[in-house]
């Protein structure tokens, strides 16, 4: 398994999230040390059966600026709290490239609003029901995280 090895789109960073969206569904129904490939065998357990792992977390880089993207949303339950983040999870890849992609975020983290991936809390990442649908086309590079148990 490889980066987008499986699916040929034309962009690599829709490749990699449909790839990573296979792995995971696999794992939850309800070369480097750090890498998209690494990530997704984790997730998988191809590197340590039982692991619990759900989530690859990815960070989108925008194409014109090659700045990581951030998200912002609020949950239903609290609309006057809107939240941004920099880490996702992918949900589903759509054929024309769109994917919808989950916030996460530590629900410790009291800045909702971080500057930057390094401001913000990352311990644990937890998925938010924050979904939004981007256009994948319009990223030109992506940062997988090391597996996580999300739903946790």
């Amino acid at each position: 398994m490889g980066c987008g090895k499986d699916f040929d789109t034309g962009s690599c960073v829709c490749d990699i999230l449909r790839e990573i969206v296979d792995a995971q569904n696999d794992v939850v129904e309800n070369c480097c040390d750090t890498s998209c490939e690494r990530s997704i065998s984790d997730l998988l357990g191809e590197t340590d059966n039982g692991n619990g792992l759900d989530t690859v977390p990815v960070i989108l880089y925008c194409k014109d600026s090659c700045k990581p993207f951030k998200g912002f949303g609020a949950h239903p339950d609290d609309i006057g709290d809107v939240q941004a983040s920099f880490y996702f999870r992918v949900k589903r890849v759509m054929d024309d490239c769109c994917a919808v992609v989950e916030l996460l975020r530590d629900p410790g983290d009291n800045d909702n609003n971080p500057k930057d991936p390094v401001d913000q809390d990352t311990n644990p990442l937890r998925a938010t029901g924050i979904c939004m649908t981007v256009d994948l086309n319009c990223f030109c590079h992506i940062t997988c995280l090391p597996a996580v148990s999300a739903f946790n």
